[in-house]
């Protein structure tokens, strides 16, 4: 064997040995690659870390797209939503916002959920909510992916009391959107909504007639519904409509030119003969308050006073004396707002 023979023998295992460090090398490389996804983008810390990111950004699309997130129609009974649920609220506009998100812990039961537990910060304050998900699936074999086992849309149970209309996050809604035509028009109406959680949702009435505070909903937990209630009054304008027309209708009664006007919550008996025609005036209007009642608004029996000046001949021995006093009384309401929203008043 030539020396050129024996040197190219001896560099053969040196060249392999070199290939196979490399390949080594590539193989840690790729493990290490494989087991950072598997702990940061393809974990269940990440996939929650997506959504999270989603709401962050107000992308409702993106969110929605997420497995387990999206509920059937179809299967709104199984997961315990009346049929009639409305999926108004899954839009951008209603996203709240969502800030210094803090992944605490991820705890894997026996049946391999994993319980993502998550802090963060919302418009009313620090928060916290836990996520269940499970593994659906790898990618090449080997990194898993993800989908809730619970949706993390929030069930939404909501009633406006005294009205139908209301107001979500800057949206004005009408709770009877969807019901079927005829529906009878009732005092109180409810109706059952999905939405993004975490988040804050505030709710509010405020129309030419009525208002309602606005109140801030935090919703954090979506394993039951959400209850909410938004209770509208009469507001000053329509307080003041209706002492309107009270006053007017006040002042026609008071010019009937007789003892018991007609259709007028006031009037009197007098057995002695009457001389001249009686004056009427009002001493005293009702102050009108409006408080809701079981099936539509209502003035309650309210204190008030007439005045009457007359002639009577006492016909004992015919003499003729003025009566001249105040007549109390009190005056009860019925109210309905119509459709329109002009206000059909009667008194009870």
């Amino acid at each position: 064997m030539t020396r050129v023979d024996v040197e190219h023998s001896r560099s053969m295992p040196r060249a392999v040995l070199l290939w196979l460090g490399i390949g080594v090398l590539l193989i840690a490389s790729l493990a290490a690659a494989i087991g950072a996804l598997n702990r940061d983008v393809y974990s269940a810390n990440g996939f929650v870390r997506d959504y999270l990111e989603a709401i962050e950004r107000q992308d409702a699309r993106t969110a929605l797209s997420l497995p387990g997130v999206q509920i059937d129609p179809h299967h709104y009974a199984d997961a315990g939503l009346p049929v009639t649920t409305s999926t108004v609220l899954l839009r951008n506009s209603m996203i709240g916002e969502i800030d210094d998100v803090r992944f605490v812990s991820d705890v894997t039961g026996e049946d391999g959920i994993h319980t993502v537990t998550v802090e963060y910060t919302l418009e009313t304050g620090p928060a916290s909510s836990s996520f269940r998900v499970e593994q659906n699936g790898t990618i090449w074999g080997v990194l898993p992916t993800w989908r809730f086992v619970d949706s993390p849309l929030a069930h939404v149970d909501l009633t406006v009391l005294h009205a139908s209309i209301f107001e979500v996050n800057g949206l004005t809604l009408d709770t009877r959107t969807g019901e079927p035509e005829g529906q009878p028009v009732s005092f109180n109406n409810s109706a059952s909504y999905l939405a993004f959680a975490p988040g804050v949702y505030t709710f509010s009435h405020e129309s030419s007639l009525l208002t309602a505070e606005k109140q801030d909903v935090a919703i954090t937990d979506w394993s039951a519904p959400t209850e909410v209630s938004v209770d509208t009054q009469a507001n000053a304008d329509f307080v003041d409509d209706v002492q309107e027309e009270v006053d007017g209708y006040l002042d026609d009664c008071a010019t009937q030119t007789v003892l018991q006007p007609a259709g007028c919550p006031f009037g009197i008996v007098i057995d002695d003969r009457i001389k001249g025609e009686p004056a009427w005036s009002i001493a005293e209007y009702p102050v009108v308050t409006i408080v809701p009642g079981e099936t539509g608004w209502l003035t309650p029996p309210t204190p008030a006073a007439a005045h009457i000046v007359v002639e009577v001949q006492s016909l004992f021995d015919g003499d003729v004396t003025t009566l001249d006093q105040d007549e109390p009384f009190e005056l009860g309401l019925d109210i309905a707002i119509e459709a329109d929203g002009s206000i059909n008043i009667q008194v009870q």
